[in-house]
């Protein structure tokens, strides 16, 4: 199918029917696709000034002290990258003290455990507080206006996120205004971190898990977006390219977090109760940290450096006024580099005593992941060249991106092959690489990117003058500061060391660096005064500055808060340059629900690959129960590391009862018009269930990344399996098969009475349905009972040995998932009694039941790794 084919399917007055005739899911109804005809009809100007007032009431941001209320994609997306900004500057000013520290010999301006305190937080601060949420922040903020979309589909989970991300990221960042932040690395290795001192290592576990919540909320929120908000039209081959960065950095998210979420619970475990996972006295292995670390830390690497390239997918088309060279070999080459980072880890393991074997494999796949990078890298140069080039603002930092990324990722081919690996590991050599590729791979495109859509933002433009002069400050101050490590590091200067002796050689190189890094941040701040100076008087930008071809450049001047004037129908990538007359028939609000009658915030969705139109759901508006939900949550994290268990446990409590009452009150609403004119002929439903719904895929999506996070936990079984002789000990206590096999019968029987309520609930059994939902309650309690029983009936001590802590933890992360499970259940219950939930209307059991396919699973495995594996190994 080419371009510009439209889709030969045209539901029209579809709809699925069940027992007794009664219409479950009503499809669309009319025509689609419209035709040139319909879309040429003239709007009275009446009907179009009605039709905008009501969308601006519609989506008015709030005003005064409610506007923190405000969950609008171009608000919080706004404060997101905001805070992700501000603290990179925080880890800018502690790499300053550090270089300061490094610049001569012997100095004593930190003392060795503040420099520790310092490099801790700069890596974890670069890393989990900047470089992840900086991405999520942009895309939050741009990717409805790249499809077309009023907003993202879940707007409150956004603001949920970002609430997270402020209250973990002060917490975190804070600790080391009071003296207490981590000292062992933004890695962790045990046994260094495991028996610190002091709440530091809490501090980074329970503050970053925290952390992690909201990244892999706001993940989530935008592979929904990307697969179920594109307009009508927009199959998947058109998604402009940034749209499918974001989906496969999305997916890397899903399954990179998880691991890491893993090794955090079996950390904190170890640090507050003492059970004994990277003990080797006691059974258990430092390496299965950096085992789930690194599972997460190298796919990190390209979890950065991908978005940044997607900022480049945009810049560099509309640079050269042409669509984009190689479109499929992009989108192939970044879905490959997706895949081959999670074979990486252990590049950064090389000198752990692994067998050679294993060495070899890494290697060559560390060696592999440079083609599809350099595919797309090429991609770019030849849409360059074939192009006319105009050296804007945006292009001057794209260029330098590319140059400086380049030399990192030669240095990487370099520490990819083993024997060099060895020699230049924890040097300095490794400290330049590394911020030769996230520097070049991230930084630079993403202040390329602000220049870039700066004028989407707020319909001004940054200055020419001062942005050259920050680039050129930047650049130069970066070579200045990190080319000359690499000869440092092959001098034999070690990584992480707060001073050095006059007699090693590295007094003048370390200077030219210290040097450098000032002049880095003289750049930086030029930068900083840019973005932030005000530009009350500034004239606004004309509509798409740049003449670029996708659809973000279709927004309004002035602007205004409805994302977009009307839902478009896309038949091309470049709909700006390649449709005629879009942007008249945007304006004057000729496609898709160009109206909200009833007051609503609504947008449309679309199916997974042919963007066809399948309903029109309404989406949440400001509220303040995010930001409480996100308070009490942030209090079930952060206060145990003050060994507040109870108050733990209450806010936890308190969370939950905010996510529920924001369920119950804004999500899979029984509408009083099934119903809805979408405009161009064509009526949609306004409540979908299934893989139609947007939550469906929500908690689908979710669960892949739950499972990954199981799966990790499992992997931690069978490498002690594996790795240790002693597992399990000669002699010891195993868990009792009996009340193993009696919990994996009962998860099976909690997982059929759900899948019953939802068939007799769809046949019209609602009674007998409610009736399945209080077994499936009760065979759960059974579940969770008997996991608990047979460990400990034969007396398993998780203090003693690695083994029993181990099937501890899997009980553990398997009762918390009871726990939800139970109250999924009684939210269904609730909404069946309450009439939320209807024959008709089950979006809530289906997803529950959905939820329970992957919990029958974690069930099944973890009684029989419990219960019967130990008699096997």
């Amino acid at each position: 199918m080419s371009d510009t084919d439209t889709p030969k399917d045209t539901p029209q007055g579809t709809a699925r029917r069940g027992d007794g005739g009664k219409v479950y899911d009503a499809g669309p109804e009319g025509t689609y696709p419209p035709t040139e005809e319909m879309l040429d009809v003239p709007v009275d100007p009446e009907v179009k000034a009605r039709r905008e007032a009501d969308l601006r009431k519609a989506w008015e941001t709030p005003k005064g002290w409610r506007y923190w209320s405000a969950v609008n994609n171009t608000e919080v997306g706004v404060w997101y990258s905001l805070t992700a900004f501000f603290f990179m500057l925080c880890a800018g000013v502690l790499a300053l003290l550090m270089r300061i520290q490094l610049a001569v010999p012997d100095n004593d301006f930190l003392s060795a455990d503040r420099f520790n305190q310092f490099f801790t937080m700069h890596g974890s601060a670069m890393m989990f507080l900047f470089a992840v949420p900086m991405f999520e922040a942009v895309s939050i903020l741009i990717l409805p206006a790249f499809l077309g979309a009023r907003d993202m589909p879940f707007p409150r989970l956004s603001a949920y996120g970002y609430w997270s991300f402020l209250i973990g990221g002060i917490f975190v960042l804070g600790s080391i205004l009071f003296n207490v932040a981590p000292s062992s690395g933004w890695f962790m290795y045990p046994p260094l971190a495991t028996e610190q001192e002091g709440i530091g290592p809490d501090i980074w576990l329970l503050g970053l898990s925290f952390i992690e919540v909201a990244s892999i909320a706001a993940a989530v929120e935008l592979i929904v977006g990307t697969i179920k908000c594109r307009p009508p039209g927009m199959r998947i081959n058109l998604m402009p390219l940034y749209a499918w960065y974001v989906l496969v950095v999305g997916v890397m998210i899903l399954f990179a977090f998880p691991p890491l979420i893993a090794g955090d619970f079996l950390f904190e475990l170890q640090r507050s109760m003492d059970w004994p996972f990277f003990d080797p006295d006691r059974g258990g292995d430092p390496l299965l940290w950096q085992h789930l670390f690194w599972i997460f830390g190298h796919p990190e690497v390209y979890i950065v450096f991908l978005p940044s390239i997607a900022i480049a997918a945009m810049i560099v088309p509309t640079a050269a006024q042409r669509p984009m060279v190689g479109y499929s070999w992009i989108v192939l080459s970044a879905v490959g580099v997706g895949f081959l980072s999670f074979g990486l880890w252990v590049h950064h393991m090389f000198t752990t005593g692994l067998p050679s074997l294993s060495l070899g494999f890494f290697s060559a796949a560390s060696e592999a992941v440079v083609i599809p990078t350099g595919v797309q890298i090429f991609a770019f140069v030849a849409t360059l060249m074939v192009g006319r080039v105009t050296m804007s603002q945006p292009m001057l930092w794209i260029a330098g991106a590319l140059a400086i990324f380049t030399a990192g990722g030669l240095t990487g081919v370099m520490v990819a092959i083993a024997p060099f690996d060895w020699q230049v590991h924890d040097t300095y050599f490794i400290v330049a690489h590394l911020h030769y590729t996230l520097f070049g791979g991230m930084v630079f495109p993403i202040i390329g990117g602000i220049y870039y859509f700066y004028p989407f933002f707020t319909k001004k433009k940054m200055s020419d003058r001062l942005s050259k002069w920050a680039f050129w400050l930047t650049f130069s101050g970066f070579n200045i500061c990190f080319l000359p490590m690499h000869l440092t590091g092959l001098q034999g200067m070690p990584r992480r060391v707060f001073t050095y002796p006059e007699a090693a050689g590295w007094d003048v190189l370390n200077m030219v660096s210290t040097v450098g890094s000032f002049i880095v941040a003289a750049g930086i701040l030029v930068f900083a005064w840019d973005l932030l100076r005000p530009k009350g008087k500034q004239p606004l930008t004309e509509r798409n500055p740049w003449n670029g071809g996708t659809l973000e450049w279709s927004h309004d001047v002035p602007e205004e808060a409805w994302g977009v004037r009307s839902v478009p129908y896309i038949t091309s990538r470049y709909p700006l340059w390649e449709q005629p007359k879009f942007l008249e028939r945007f304006d004057k609000g000729k496609f898709y629900i160009p109206d909200a009658p009833e007051g609503r915030r609504e947008t449309i969705v679309t199916s997974a690959v042919d963007a066809v139109p399948q309903a029109v759901v309404q989406v949440t508006g400001p509220a303040w129960i995010t930001l409480w939900a996100a308070a009490f949550t942030g209090g079930a994290f952060i206060l145990p590391v003050f060994k507040f268990y109870w108050l733990s446990a209450f806010s936890g409590v308190c969370a939950v009862a905010c996510v529920i009452y924001w369920l119950w009150t804004s999500t899979a609403q029984v509408p009083k018009d099934p119903m809805r004119d979408a405009g161009l002929g064509l009526r949609l439903p306004v409540y979908v269930t299934g893989p139609k719904a947007p939550g469906w895929w929500a908690v689908f999506i979710t669960m892949l990344g739950d499972a990954t996070a199981f799966a990790s936990l499992v992997f931690g079984v069978f490498f002690f399996w594996t790795a240790r002789p002693d597992f399990p000990p000669e002699g010891a206590a195993l868990p009792d098969v009996t009340w193993a096999l009696m919990a994996l019968l009962a998860f099976v029987v909690a997982w059929g009475a759900t899948v019953a309520a939802r068939e007799l609930n769809r046949g019209g059994r609602q009674g007998v349905a409610r009736w399945c939902i209080v077994g499936a309650v009760m065979a759960t309690c059974a579940a969770l009972g008997g996991m608990w029983l047979a460990i400990v009936m034969p007396g398993l001590q998780p203090e003693t040995h690695a083994f029993p802590a181990v099937m501890y933890a899997m009980t553990v992360w398997t009762s918390a998932h009871c726990v939800l499970a139970v109250i999924m259940l009684l939210y269904c219950l609730a909404g069946s009694v309450f009439g939320k939930l209807t024959q008709r209307y089950d979006a809530d059991l289906r997803n529950t039941t959905l939820f329970w396919h992957f919990m029958c699973l974690s069930g099944v495995i973890t009684t029989l790794l419990v219960g019967v594996a130990p008699r096997l190994m």
